[in-house]
């Protein structure tokens, strides 16, 4: 059998592109990756600290709203890539769609920010499992100890390099191990909505305070601490371009990739908005007591009232376990999206960086390994203060809404008349969800650069990821103007190049 069907390989040469990957995954597959990536009660545990301080309206009201709009989002960007399916997705998108005057730099601008983007969500996940392992040793020595920065460092680099091992030798049983995942999540997300309630039985809160229950943990004012509520199901419910940048390995792309999205972004709002609601009405009511739990864990503090140390420790494994085959998934994607900028000429040494492992399983190996050494270096932001961990959060958040927001506003400014749907499209309303989908995504990046604790922060509590964020978009365009721009002039063709 060859590497790919008739018809997805002359979509992909259509585009320019031969087949160099083994389409091997179908739709459920992609859908899998996608909604592995973003494992929604790890995700949710490992950001409750942005959602609690406005108590439970923030973390259910917030989730349901926020849900909603980034469903909005991924119905945008499920019609780019029904019609256009390539591992490049959003910078290719935005060199096809934008004016000739323009769209060398922003698709040069849009590789770079969704690649370290997704490189930023390697490290806050891995980094999330860290501090999850670390706090179930802290559950069995009864809160008596906890993890110095080093000590997470090195739990961190640890699973990395795990990641990138397991990453190169089981490429053949990735899709199967997809939904496999799937499978972990949604029996963690099962086991989590009965065993919480049950334990917590005799005190559960009621309805009023589920919610209707304000609270405000910040110095901002309580509207603006409600929308920073919102950072929560941002951070967690991101990732789903994975589906874009695992197309070259999905058969009957056009549908499996769009199908990927809508129900990745779809389920994780709904299920999100459940276990949300679960959580609100079995922890303590003393939030602050949760987020300075002494397990290091919100996450670990609600399961331990609830459940008892014995439970608690068993959830958190479940739940660590769940976090580290996100991180697993994460790899294989950023691989993907990566080696597709190398395709195209954009990073320096691509043409080694480009090629491909037969004997891996027709894999990028070289660019694993490359996403793997860059997230070991953005990971020792780890070891400087909570303010510079946090920037690792927000980086995947910031860097990969541009890199949406840029392909869906050069359709509709200026490639309206070359976009061809494919099998999925909203017809008459996708020009307003895309310009909707659009003004979201800048609001978005906007509130993710605010101080989360109010608006005069002492240095150890700023939020960084403006810093971050701003370094990375202008230095990619700096570096575009003063050298790139002499020999970058976008998507490259391969279909010359030797099988």
């Amino acid at each position: 059998m060859g590497l790919a069907t008739k018809a997805d390989a002359e979509l992909l040469a259509a585009m320019g592109y031969k087949q160099e990957l083994k389409r091997n995954m179908s739709k459920i597959e992609i859908f899998a990756i996608s909604f592995s990536i973003i494992g929604l009660l790890p995700s949710i545990a490992s950001t409750l600290y942005l959602s609690l301080p406005a108590g439970p309206v923030g973390l259910v009201w917030g989730w349901f709203v926020a849900g909603a709009l980034i469903f909005m989002v991924g119905v945008a960007m499920a019609e780019l890539g029904s019609a256009l399916p390539t591992s490049g997705g959003l910078y290719w998108w935005t060199h096809y769609y934008s004016s000739p005057k323009y769209r060398n730099p922003l698709c040069f601008l849009v590789g770079y920010s969704n690649t370290l983007g997704l490189i930023g969500g390697i490290c806050s996940i891995d980094y999330g499992f860290s501090v999850m392992l670390l706090s179930v040793v802290s559950l069995v020595r009864d809160g008596t100890w906890q993890a110095s920065n080093g000590v997470i460092y090195a739990v961190f680099a640890g699973t990395v390099i795990g990641h990138g091992m397991i990453a190169s030798t089981v490429s053949k049983m990735m899709p199967m191990l997809q939904t496999v995942f799937l499978v972990m999540n949604f029996i963690l997300i099962l086991v989590t909505i009965i065993a919480l309630p049950v334990g917590a039985k005799h005190r559960r809160n009621d309805a009023a305070y589920v919610f209707t229950n304000t609270e405000n943990g910040t110095s901002w004012p309580t509207g603006w601490a409600f929308m920073l509520a919102w950072l929560s199901p941002i951070w967690t419910i991101g990732g789903y371009d994975s589906c874009v940048h695992m197309s070259e390995e999905a058969t009957n792309a056009v549908q499996a990739v769009p199908f990927g999205i809508l129900m990745s972004t779809g389920s994780s709002w709904i299920f999100g908005f459940i276990i949300v609601i679960v959580i609100a009405a079995c922890m303590s009511q003393d939030t602050e007591a949760i987020l300075n739990s002494k397990f290091g864990q919100p996450m670990a503090q609600i399961y331990y009232d609830a459940l008892g140390k014995h439970g608690a420790e068993g959830m958190m494994v479940l739940v660590m376990l769940v976090q580290f085959m996100m991180g697993l998934s994460l790899v294989v994607v950023t691989s993907r999206q990566a080696w597709a900028f190398s395709r195209d000429g954009a990073f320096p040494f691509s043409r080694y960086l480009r090629v491909i492992s037969k004997r891996a399983g027709y894999i990028p190996l070289r660019m694993v390994w490359t996403c793997v050494l860059v997230s070991l270096i953005l990971g020792l932001l780890c070891l400087i203060n909570e303010a510079a961990t946090s920037a690792l959060f927000t980086l995947g958040v910031s860097g990969c809404n541009l890199a949406y927001m840029i392909p869906i506003l050069a359709r509709v400014v200026w490639g309206e008349a070359k976009f061809k749907p494919g099998p999925f499209y909203t017809g008459k309303f996708s020009k307003p969800i895309a310009w909707f989908a659009v003004a979201y995504l800048l609001y978005v990046m906007v509130l993710t650069f605010f101080p989360t604790g109010g608006p005069d922060p002492a240095a150890a509590d700023m939020n960084y990821s403006v810093v971050i964020a701003m370094t990375i978009w202008g230095g990619a365009l700096m570096y575009y103007f003063l050298f790139a721009r002499k020999w970058f002039t976008g998507p490259k063709t391969t279909l010359e190049d030797k099988a």
